[in-house]
């Protein structure tokens, strides 16, 4: 690639969520409460995953992976996001803005894989349960793990290299108020058809593709626990719904931005927003408040922490 070209912009401009001082400033105030939620919320899931022993099984070793990946989405677009509403000049440099780009493909991949994961979670324990902790063993976990960060970091270096290469000679403004590839790569003075095609095929039919396998798997699960209704089903149904939740929170959104042909600034700004800074927030809710079991290990790791507090 000529360097004089990419050279020419060394930095980018944002338009950010509104020209309105008092929707930024109530935007900000949002922001603040959610993101500090969010990352008390997933901390204390992890925190309490690996602390207690009766939480150490593979729904909740997969629940904890989850929300690790949640607060690292959570940390590269909030802080930014907060800090950006409450300037008039919202820019980011050209690495940041690649950085960033990076890191969202590669957590939102470790997410999608993590959440197919959980699905085979669900379908072994219910269609499968005197098998369960047999297929489900520490080394399937491991490498439902492994495999989870492999593909997502394969799928952002795979979006990486394709923008590495564009020449950027002219504009700067993104109509956003974070750098990801759609609206980043109509920037390049290159004609982008083949490009915005790949951004497509590899972020949005692989997410539209993940979410249908998904709605099938849940649809067989749901119908073999219907099929078998008793208390534990009940249990297992409950356990169900808030995947299934946690699932259209995360796929709505990216379907919607990758594969809708006639993209709106508004309400592609408003899911962006809704997925950047919410959903790393409600994830840890839903699976905090239909879940007894989470709720009583989180009390008695509270508990601990304030009896370690009150000894020190």
């Amino acid at each position: 690639m000529d360097r004089a070209n990419r050279s020419v912009v060394s930095e980018f401009v944002f338009l950010g969520l509104s020209n309105s001082w008092e929707i930024q400033l109530v935007l900000f105030v949002f922001s603040c409460m959610f993101y500090v939620a969010s990352m008390m919320g997933n901390s204390l899931i992890v925190l309490t995953v690996t602390s207690d022993p009766h939480l150490h099984s593979p729904m909740y070793f997969l629940l904890a992976n989850l929300s690790f990946i949640d607060l690292g989405m959570s940390s590269v677009i909030s802080p930014k996001t907060m800090y950006d509403l409450l300037r008039n000049r919202k820019v980011i440099s050209f690495g940041g803005c690649i950085a960033q780009i990076f890191v969202i493909h590669a957590t939102g991949g470790v997410e999608m894989v993590l959440l197919i994961a959980m699905a085979f979670d669900r379908y072994v324990a219910i269609c499968k349960p005197l098998h369960y902790f047999t297929i489900m063993g520490p080394k399937m976990c491991i490498f439902l793990q492994v495999a989870a960060w492999i593909i997502g970091l394969t799928h952002s270096v795979i979006q990486l290299v394709s923008v590495m290469k564009l020449p950027f000679c002219g504009p700067n403004v993104i109509d956003s108020f974070y750098c990801d590839l759609p609206r980043f790569i109509k920037l390049a003075c290159i004609d982008i058809y083949r490009l915005e095609f790949m951004v497509t095929a590899n972020s949005g039919f692989i997410s539209l593709g993940s979410f249908f396998i998904l709605i099938i798997s849940y649809l067989f699960i749901l119908t073999t626990a219907w099929k078998h209704s008793s208390g534990g089903s009940s249990k297992a149904l409950s356990t169900l719904s808030t995947h299934i939740m946690v699932m259209i929170l995360f796929f709505g959104p990216c379907i919607f931005l990758y594969t809708w042909p006639h993209p709106s600034s508004h309400l592609d700004k408003f899911l962006a927003f809704f997925d950047a800074v919410l959903t790393p927030f409600l994830n840890p809710v839903i699976y905090t408040f239909r879940n007894k079991e989470m709720k009583m290990a989180m009390r008695r790791v509270c508990r601990q922490l304030i009896v370690n507090r009150r000894i020190s």
